[in-house]
């Protein structure tokens, strides 16, 4: 499970709407809204004992939150 330690930074859209590829199971899964696809750089701990600064990816749409949060790529290696 991964637990974003403080607030997410650098914060960037970049997909919205119909250039979601995943936008018919996200609305089947989450329900109807605006969607978009966003990124930004968080302190992750995956809770294995591996923590470090990440770039992350989610999807969000408004009055439902995040959601599918996955970590792309670590920083600090």
């Amino acid at each position: 499970m991964i637990r974003i330690v403080g607030e997410i930074r650098a914060i960037e859209t970049i997909a919205e709407g119909a250039g979601i590829r995943e936008l018919a199971v996200l609305r089947e899964q989450y329900g109807q809204g605006f969607w978009r696809k966003k990124k930004g750089i968080a302190q992750i701990d995956m809770g294995d004992g591996r923590s470090g600064l990440a770039e992350v990816h989610w999807y969000e749409a408004h009055g439902i939150g995040k959601v599918k949060l996955k970590v792309k790529r670590w920083l600090d290696s």
